[in-house]
């Protein structure tokens, strides 16, 4: 930017696939495996609350003390509200698992986004120079545009 007339700005390239059978055996197995990772975590998370709370239980001397439930009672919430944090999780993943399933074959999905830098000079259309995507196909790239 030594002249004054040039600017280097940050923009955001889409990634666009085209979904071939390639695409959509390794898209569902990260979704199943996305999947697992929750069920997992799940399972966790339930044997971590249920050990917290025995804890707490152990080293009360009166386990029936008010005080004691509620804390117990407050890890059950704490517990309970990350099980249904999780269970949203993988609602969303069932769900996108069935969209992709649901695909055609050669149908373009967008599959996320890079950041990239570009060169602006006065007179330039911004919009035009913002907008960019790459089309890929199983990992190569077929077409940039807005280049």
């Amino acid at each position: 930017m030594a002249d004054g007339t040039t600017l280097t700005i940050k923009r955001t390239i889409t990634v666009r696939a085209v979904v071939t059978p390639r695409w959509k055996e390794d898209a569902e197995r990260e979704l199943s495996n996305a999947i697992v990772n929750v069920d997992q975590q799940l399972g966790q998370l339930e044997q971590e609350g249920q050990l917290v709370i025995d804890q707490i239980r152990r080293q009360s001397a009166n386990p029936l003390d008010p005080r004691v439930q509620e804390q117990v009672a407050s890890v059950q919430q704490q517990v309970a509200a990350k099980r249904a944090e999780l269970e949203e999780q993988k609602r969303q993943l069932l769900e996108q698992q069935r969209q992709v399933r649901e695909l055609e074959m050669e149908a373009v999905v967008e599959q996320g986004q890079i950041e990239s830098t570009i060169d602006v000079s006065v007179g330039d259309n911004l919009v035009e120079k913002l907008q960019a995507a790459i089309l890929v196909r199983d990992g190569v790239i077929e077409a940039i545009e807005g280049a």
